[in-house]
């Protein structure tokens, strides 16, 4: 629990009214389908009422192992974040030595990253696709409060990635899967990202969300027929509403400035997940298209 001393920080902060889409109440199939451009959940999901708080002012106070997610500055090399040759080529190894940086951790892995836009990618999502991977394309502002792994897909995910990364390494001891993020269009941005402080969501409001990735949208009942080994698929968390969650955001990030938050820590013992989503910030008239990239990874402790 924060100290009376830094809620009373928290509480100067300028706030925003947004509209968060979480799961609706109710027993649902709950899937995600993502194919070019474009991405469908099922079950129902419903927009709540709530107020975002400005962290920028602030930026110095969020850390990653209270709050679940911190903001850093980090350079990068990268001038067109849609070359993707130029992306592929170095901004993995950026992220790693800048993840490492901040998190003190002995080794760090990236596994791929997406770009996402507010702009419109309709013609995109129509685009006929064989073989499409969900990595290193466009896909539109996540849109609902999530957190990209529910606990076992981290596991899985973590042990993965050390053995692929680090074959002769000497085994690990805690891991922490990330997405460092960052917005390369000009600020304020219409479609920000939203962080929930880790602390103030609980297990009870949870459900997973099996992912597939698919060429085609499946359609009727089809998109939520039985799938054999849909439990030993990857999976988010998904959120339903509660009063308690306290949700924050960066306004006017610069191109240097980069967002670094959990999708799981294997020590809860600190805040171990943050949920986050899109939402329509109103309150800069001037805002602009949203175009951020983000980089998934795990850092881990040996």
């Amino acid at each position: 629990m924060a100290s009376l001393a830094l809620d009373e920080i928290e509480d100067t902060a300028r706030e925003t009214p947004a509209l968060i889409r979480y799961l609706d109440e109710g027993d649902f199939v709950t899937r995600r389908y993502v194919s070019q451009g474009a991405e469908i959940n099922t079950g129902a999901y419903r927009d709540y009422p709530a107020v975002v708080r400005d962290a920028m002012p602030l930026r110095e106070h969020f850390t990653l192992d209270t709050h679940g997610f911190m903001i850093a500055k980090g350079a990068t090399a990268i001038r067109d974040f849609y070359d993707k040759a130029a992306v592929d080529a170095a901004y993995p190894r950026e992220v790693e030595a800048l993840v490492q940086r901040l998190t003190g951790a002995d080794k760090v892995a990236t596994q791929g990253w997406m770009i996402r836009t507010s702009g419109d990618l309709s013609r995109r999502a129509q685009e006929k696709v064989e073989g499409y991977v969900h990595a290193g394309g466009i896909q539109p502002p996540a849109g609902e409060a999530h957190v990209d792994y529910n606990v076992a897909t981290g596991q899985r995910i973590a042990a993965r990635v050390y053995g692929q990364a680090f074959p002769d390494g000497p085994g690990y001891t805690r891991y922490v899967c990330f997405s460092l993020w960052r917005t390369f269009s000009p600020a304020p941005q219409d479609w920000p990202l939203a962080l929930c402080d880790g602390r103030t969501v609980a297990d009870a409001e949870t459900a997973s969300n099996t992912l597939f990735v698919v060429d085609e949208f499946p359609v009727g009942d089809a998109l939520t027929a039985p799938v054999a080994g849909e439990d030993q698929m990857t999976a988010a968390t998904i959120f339903r509403h509660s009063p308690r969650h306290r949700w924050w955001y960066f306004a006017n990030m610069a191109a240097d400035d980069v967002l670094l938050f959990k999708f799981q820590d294997s020590d809860h013992g600190v805040t171990w997940r943050c949920p986050h989503t899109a939402f329509h910030d109103t309150s800069f008239p001037d805002a602009q298209i949203r175009e951020s990239i983000e980089m998934r990874g795990v850092a881990f402790f040996e």
